[in-house]
Order: structure tokens, then C-alpha cells, then sequence
């Protein structure tokens, strides 16, 4: 007898597109890899961009996109994972 297989096509999110959105957009384009660290991220950012005027958010501010990539590349590979593990 033959087996029958079932294939499910889900939605599952890009780790290229989340660097990208997140490199040119910050806060922004961590809502692509999760909606709760990416308002996170944008108030974060909201905030540094006042303390620009105070010089220090001029050296925060690399240190801050680079954590809004981390996140969205994390946040990415969970949602894939936790995706192919509900589909087992």
C-alpha cells in the first residue's frame, strides 16, 4: 500500500528581510520580526533621539540598531522554529 503524505505550506519570515528592514528602518523594521520588540525597539529609539541633543545618544545610537538587528534576527528564528515544531 502507499502512504499519503501531507504537505502544509506555511508562512514562515526571512531572516534576509528582517536584517534589511531592520538595518534601514530600526524600531520600525523589527515590527516585521515581532510587533512587541519593535514598539519596544521605536520607544527606545523615540527616547534616544532627545538625548542626541545631550551628545550621549549620539554613541547609544549604533549600539541601539545593532541590538534592534539582533532581536529581529532571534525573534525571526524563534517564529520559524516554534512554526515547524507545531506542524511535527
Amino acid at each position: 500500500m502507499s502512504e499519503t503524505r501531507i504537505m502544509v505550506n506555511a508562512p514562515t519570515k526571512n531572516v534576509a528581510v528582517s536584517v534589511l528592514l531592520t538595518i534601514f528602518f530600526g524600531g520600525f523594521g523589527l515590527l516585521y520580526s515581532t510587533v512587541k520588540g519593535g514598539i519596544i525597539m521605536s520607544i527606545i529609539e523615540f527616547i534616544n533621539f532627545w538625548l542626541c541633543f545631550l551628545i550621549i545618544g549620539l554613541f547609544l545610537a549604533p549600539v541601539i540598531h545593532l541590538i534592534c538587528v539582533i532581536w529581529g534576527v532571534t525573534a525571526v528564528n524563534k517564529y520559524n522554529r516554534e512554526l515547524l515544531d507545531s506542524l511535527r
